[in-house]
């Protein structure tokens, strides 16, 4: 079998493996639309909903959904073929999935002088700053104990699949704190998966200056009004023009060419 298609069946088994699409594990729950009070709880696993993300998996390692982990499969493999200098990383990571799937493209590549940034608090997400962030008030996503994952459960699972190693990097604490100080040289890949516009913000404030030209930008929670809001402001405030395309409904993404 030629080294190209052993490739392609490791990285296509990578991704299906962790977003549970192999095992088919039922979903804790899932949702009919973007608004965060259209919930119900399905009785067994569902390929639409896994495709586009739209359900949270008991056993899965991410709940981003197949064609946003199309879409970062070619970003990564794009800025690796033109050569774009820098990291990857990702900032919210719940099991994190989507970054040990980075280091799988890493790893199926054989790059070995780049790194995978894996941000997150590990605690689960932030209480709402309604007064400073008005957009935030009615995301209590601190409230759900589901979505808050330790350091240590993340390593274990990247582990799993042999992908520990010194070139993923964690950054634990909250956006504000640990971002402005992480000794991040460059970017290629920036994927955000905050939710919130705080969470948002802190991430481009201080780390799309990092951004290498011909990088990607990655926005996860773009169809989250109080997220797109932060992409606008932030965009409007440095003159970016990139135009920004859909992935899923859910997500969105760009490409720096300034």
């Amino acid at each position: 079998m030629e080294q190209n298609s052993i490739r392609k069946l490791y990285v296509d088994l990578l991704r299906r493996s962790v977003s549970g699409e192999v095992v088919q594990d039922p979903p804790k729950v899932a949702f009919t639309s973007l608004g965060w009070g259209d919930w119900f709880r399905p009785k067994r696993y569902d390929q639409a909903l896994r495709d586009v993300g739209k359900d949270w998996p008991s056993l899965a390692h991410t709940m981003i959904g197949a064609r946003r982990l199309q879409n970062l499969q070619r970003c990564i493999e794009e800025v690796l073929a033109d050569d774009v200098a820098g990291d990857f990383i990702e900032t919210g990571v719940w099991r994190g999935g989507a970054s040990i799937f980075m280091r799988g493209l890493l790893k199926a590549h054989g790059v070995t002088d780049r790194r995978i940034w894996v941000a997150d608090s590990f605690e689960g997400l932030p209480r709402p700053n309604p007064k400073k962030y008005p957009m935030d008030r009615w995301l209590k996503l601190h409230l759900i104990p589901y979505l808050a994952v330790s350091q240590d459960e993340v390593a274990a699972n990247f582990a799993k699949y042999d992908l520990l190693d010194d070139q993923v990097c964690f950054l634990k604490g909250w956006f504000r704190d640990s971002l402005p100080v992480a000794p991040i040289d460059s970017l290629a890949v920036l994927r955000l998966d905050g939710d919130l516009y705080e969470s948002t913000s802190d991430a481009l404030n201080h780390l799309y200056p990092k951004l290498s030209v011909g990088g990607y930008v990655i926005v996860d929670d773009y169809a989250v009004a109080a997220c797109a809001q932060a992409v606008k402001d932030y965009r409007e405030q440095h003159q970016i023009h990139d135009v920004i395309v859909d992935i899923d409904g859910t997500g969105a993404f760009w490409r720096r060419t300034a």
